[in-house]
C-alpha cells in the first residue's frame, strides 16, 4: 500500500492536471500563454507492461489523455474512434502545409458521418504500433494541448499548444499498449514528432532530454522529459546537464518501422558503438553488424523505450554473455538457471551491493573514440526476477537476417536513471550515465507545480 505521503503527492499532482481544466477558459483556448524556454512531462512506469507513459490535457473541453512514450516514434497518434469529442479538432485538407509536414500525398474520403479520424478531403498518413508491430493508416488532424513550463527544477505555468499536429487512429490499434493509454506519442526524428513542432511553435532549441525512472510507484517514481533548454535539476539540487558526454546521432537511411513508404528514413536515434568492452577488457565481436547498411538499413545501434530490454544479435549476444560469465565467474558469482526472457542468471546470493547496483562486472559501450564510452553498472545491466536470482538484462534478438533489423537495441531498463540530452540542431546525445552516482535518480525532479498566476 502506498504511503499516506506518496498518496498526497499524487493527489497534488492530480488536483494540478484538473486546475488546468479551471484555468483554461474556452474563449482563450486559441492563444499561447507564454513564450516558454523549457517544457515537462512526467514520465511513469507501468509495473505489468513495462512500458513509459505520460499524460497531459487534449481537446474542447479537456480531457486528460495517458499517452505511451515512443522515443523514436514519427508521431503522436490517439484513438479518435472511442470517445473522442472535440470542438477545436480540425482535419488536415489535402495539399495543406500540415499534410506536407506529415509526409503525405494522397487525398481521402470517409462515407460516413463527419468526426474527428472520418472526414473527407483530408491527408493520411502510416500510424506504427511499435510495441507490438502493428501499422495502419489514419486521418492526420490537428487539437488543442495543454502540458506545463519548466524552470528546470519545477513546473511553473501552463502552456496551451492551440493547433498540434497529430493523427487519429482506429481503436484496435491500441492492442498490447499500457491498460487505460490513448495512444502513442512519437519524439523522433520528425517534423511532426514532439521535439520538432514545440520547438518551433515556442522557437526555443531543438533539443529535449529524457529521463525515464526505474520504479514502478506512480505516485512518488515519476520520471521526466524536458523539451527546450536546460538546465534539468534533481533533489538534492543536481543539475544533471553538468555531467554530459556528447556522441554523435546517425541516420539510418531506411525506415525501421512496422510499415513505412517508399525512401523513407528512419525516425529512431542512432548511436556509432564501435565496440563493447566487459570489465574494460574487449568483446571479439563482429565488427561489420555495428554499422548501419545504408542500402538496407540493417545493423547499427538505436535507442529504445518501447523494448523494456537491450536486445542483441545473436552472435553479438554470445559473445557479450560469454565474456560476462567468465568476468562473474572470477568475481565468484554463481550461475543459475536462466529465466526467460534472459539466458544468463545467477544467484543473488552472493551479488554485493553498490551505490550503482549489484557488484556484477561493467558493460562498456565504446563510442567515437577509446575515451568515450558508455559504462553500465549493475543497476542497468541486472534484473532481479525474484528474490534469489539476478539475470543480465540483454536478450537474444535472433540472427540478423531476417529477425533482427538492428544489431543492438539499447532497452529501457539500460536507459533509466540515465539523463540523455537529444540536440537535434547539432545531431548529437548527451548521455551522464548512471545517476545514481550522484547520489540522485530520474524520479528526483520535482513535479511539484508553482503557479505563477
Amino acid at each position: 500500500m502506498a504511503s499516506y505521503s506518496s498518496s498526497l503527492k499524487f493527489l497534488l499532482f492530480t488536483c494540478a492536471l484538473l486546475f488546468l481544466f479551471i484555468s483554461i477558459s474556452p474563449t482563450n483556448a486559441q492563444k499561447i500563454d507564454t513564450k516558454p524556454k523549457a517544457l515537462v512531462l512526467q514520465v511513469i512506469k507501468d509495473a505489468k507492461t513495462r512500458q513509459y507513459f505520460t499524460r497531459f490535457l487534449q481537446r474542447t473541453p479537456f480531457a486528460i489523455v495517458d499517452m505511451v512514450f515512443d522515443l523514436g516514434g514519427k508521431l503522436m497518434w490517439i484513438d479518435c474512434e472511442k470517445d473522442y469529442k472535440s470542438t477545436s479538432y480540425r482535419p488536415a485538407r489535402c495539399g495543406s502545409a500540415q499534410c506536407k509536414l506529415a509526409g503525405s500525398d494522397g487525398c481521402s474520403q470517409c462515407f460516413n458521418p463527419p468526426k474527428p479520424g472520418c472526414n473527407n478531403n483530408t491527408c493520411s498518413t502510416i500510424l506504427d504500433n511499435s510495441v507490438i508491430g502493428l501499422a495502419t493508416s489514419g486521418e492526420v488532424g490537428a487539437d488543442i494541448l495543454a502540458l506545463q513550463s519548466t524552470n528546470g527544477a519545477n513546473p511553473v505555468d501552463v502552456v496551451r499548444v492551440p493547433r498540434f499536429i497529430f493523427s487519429c487512429a482506429p481503436h484496435s490499434l491500441l492492442e498490447g499498449l499500457v491498460n487505460g493509454s490513448n495512444g502513442i506519442i512519437g519524439l523522433g526524428r520528425s517534423p511532426i514528432a514532439l521535439p520538432w513542432q514545440f520547438s518551433s511553435i515556442f522557437k526555443f532549441s531543438n533539443k529535449f532530454a529524457v529521463c525515464l525512472t526505474s520504479s514502478t510507484d506512480e505516485y512518488k517514481g515519476r520520471g521526466a522529459v524536458f523539451f527546450g533548454d536546460s538546465p534539468y535539476i534533481f533533489s538534492p539540487n543536481v543539475d544533471a546537464s553538468k555531467s554530459l558526454t556528447y556522441t554523435p546521432l546517425f541516420i539510418n537511411p531506411v525506415s525501421t518501422a512496422s510499415a513505412y513508404s517508399q525512401g523513407e528514413a528512419s525516425t529512431e536515434y542512432f548511436i556509432g558503438v564501435k565496440s563493447i568492452k566487459v570489465d574494460e577488457k574487449a568483446v571479439a565481436l563482429n565488427a561489420g553488424l555495428l554499422s548501419i547498411n545504408e542500402t538496407d538499413g540493417y545493423g547499427g545501434t538505436k535507442l529504445s523505450t518501447v523494448n523494456p530490454y537491450t536486445v542483441m544479435e545473436s552472435s553479438i549476444y554470445k559473445a557479450v554473455t560469454e565474456a560476462f560469465l567468465k568476468a562473474a565467474i572470477a568475481r565468484k558469482l554463481t550461475r543459475v538457471a536462466g529465466v526467460a526472457p534472459f539466458g544468463v542468471c545467477f544467484s543473488s546470493k552472493n551479488v554485493g551491493s553498490t551505490r550503482v547496483g549489484p557488484a556484477v562486472p561493467t558493460i562498456d559501450l565504446v563510442l567515437q573514440s577509446e575515451s568515450t564510452y558508455w559504462r553500465m553498472f549493475g543497476a542497468n545491466s541486472m534484473v532481479q526476477v525474484n528474490n534469489n536470482v539476478l539475470c543480465l538484462g540483454i536478450v537474444d534478438g535472433g540472427v540478423s537476417r531476417p529477425q533482427l533489423k538492428t544489431s543492438i537495441v539499447i532497452g529501457g531498463h539500460q536507459l533509466e536513471d540515465n539523463l540523455l540530452e537529444f540536440d537535434l540542431a547539432r545531431s548529437r546525445v548527451g548521455f551522464s550515465s548512471s545517476l545514481l552516482f550522484r547520489q540522485t535518480n530520474c524520479a528526483n525532479f520535482n513535479h511539484t507545480w508553482l503557479h505563477n498566476g
